[in-house]
């Protein structure tokens, strides 16, 4: 069993220092020595499997102890954070938060508590889907064309950086056909390419 203590940091320095000093008093209180410290950077657009938040996730195992200075300290939004301490109850892993002072482990409350996290994740999915819908909804009774332009994702993404090459390859006369088999892509994925990037 390991104690393992959580950082999500602003850049400024002092905010590092400021939990830091906090997790070592609550672990103190409650009679932990911490074995390791993962600090990173708050960042709003990294998933959760790409920051060191995700790696400590997949490291952590039944019956280690997971200090944080507060519950939001976990994800960007609600529905992150009730998502990452559902995970962390059913694998049997204990969440002491410094500044609510919540003990979440294996006991009948944490339990509850839980099924509450998953039970509103799923009602917040539930919420998102139905506004996507409604939305898409409005927006295709107003007129408006749902979806990607044809062509828009092979012209942007495939062939992206390539404009030089293709016009090389129309001026020497080689067919649509043909480019198509040089670049190994579909016939109209280079003609959406070039009537996309009005190449001639």
């Amino acid at each position: 069993m390991a104690t393992i203590a959580y950082l999500r940091v602003s850049t400024e320095a002092q905010d590092s220092q400021n939990q830091r000093f906090a997790l070592l008093q609550y672990a103190n209180s409650l009679g932990l020595k911490v074995d390791n410290w993962v600090s990173e950077t708050i960042s709003s657009r990294k998933a959760l499997e790409h920051r060191k938040l995700g790696e400590l996730l997949n490291s952590l195992s039944a019956g280690d102890v997971l200090l944080i200075s507060e519950i939001s300290r976990l994800g960007r939004s609600m529905f992150e954070v009730m998502e990452i301490l559902n995970r962390l109850m059913k694998a049997d892993v204990k969440v002491y938060s410094a500044k609510e002072r919540y003990e979440l482990g294996s006991n009948i409350s944490s339990k509850v508590l839980a099924f509450a996290f998953g039970l509103a994740g799923e009602i917040e999915r539930d919420l998102i889907s139905a506004r996507t819908k409604e939305a898409l909804a409005r927006r295709k009774s107003e007129g408006q064309r749902l979806g990607r332009p044809p062509g828009s994702l092979s012209a942007n993404v495939k062939l992206a950086g390539r404009e030089a090459h293709i016009q090389q390859l129309l001026e020497k006369q080689i067919s649509v056909s043909g480019i198509a088999r040089i670049l190994g892509v579909n016939r109209s994925t280079v003609t959406d390419f070039i009537r996309t990037r009005k190449l001639k």
